[in-house]
């Protein structure tokens, strides 16, 4: 494959080419198991193309042999998620998206500094084809504590719920979270802070709801979506990134 600007043969495809310091790769999906990871490399089309969906220009897998032992285990998951990032890094691309085993692909998110979304498991490729061909949704990069706001200060759950604040905050694609009154929620008093964003109004918005024993918050999410349709991929992704974080969104 060749630098899609000057011409010069990478050595792989997809690769940013050092000679004319541009990227043959705008986005890569990952799609993780235990033993491998197979990534595929999308180029967005140039502007006013026919065609509106990213070209896959490459693809690859990545293995590793899972070791029995404990400690060689942490070990090698690094280094088989180490190796998944370097490959990212090849190619410097705007965003990656992550689908499939949760331990491979909760450390190479951690060894990374891209915008990196987790995306659902069934056909990660053709999703995100789909969804780069449609408009993109806008990228907030307040910090997570900026875009807290409303006239109630006080968050369920003491430390776990104000994780929970803050891990659906720091989304890219959060303008805003305004918490809400606590309620007695008469839902029982299982043990834990458990959170989940419900399905997206007509504007894009979710609720957050967090739950503390038998106590519920309500907190309103402002998102960069502009519809029901993109909505849902926001809060798709909030609940991912909740479960991520050790918190169940049920």
């Amino acid at each position: 494959m060749d630098c899609r600007r000057c011409g010069t043969e990478l050595d792989r495809p997809g690769d940013y080419c050092l000679a004319c310091d541009t990227a043959n790769c705008d986005a890569v999906v990952v799609a993780f198991e235990r033993e491998r990871a197979t990534l595929t490399f999308l180029r967005d089309p140039p502007e006013h193309a026919d065609d509106e969906q990213p070209e896959i220009v490459g693809e690859t897998t990545i293995t590793t042999v899972p070791e029995e032992d404990p400690e060689a285990r942490v070990v090698e998951l690094r280094n088989f998620a180490g190796k998944v990032a370097d490959e990212i890094r090849r190619k410097r691309p705007e965003e990656v998206y992550a689908a499939g085993a949760r331990e491979p692909l909760r450390e190479c998110r951690a060894q990374l500094h891209h915008r990196f979304y987790r995306v659902p498991d069934d056909d990660p490729v053709e999703r995100v084809r789909s969804q780069r061909g449609e408009r993109s949704l806008e990228v907030v990069q307040t910090a997570p504590e900026e875009k807290l706001g409303g006239s109630h200060s006080t968050l369920i759950g003491g430390r776990d719920g104000r994780d929970v604040v803050n891990t659906v905050a720091a989304h890219p694609n959060v303008k805003k979270l305004i918490p809400g009154p606590i309620e007695a929620g008469g839902g029982g008093s299982r043990g834990g802070v458990r959170a989940k964003a419900t399905r997206a109004g007509q504007s894009g918005n979710v609720r957050l709801l967090i739950r503390d024993g038998s106590s519920v918050q309500e907190n309103r999410v402002v998102t960069t979506a502009m519809d029901r349709e993109t909505g849902e991929r926001v809060r798709d992704a909030l609940n991912e990134a909740l479960v991520e974080a050790g918190f169940q969104a049920e």
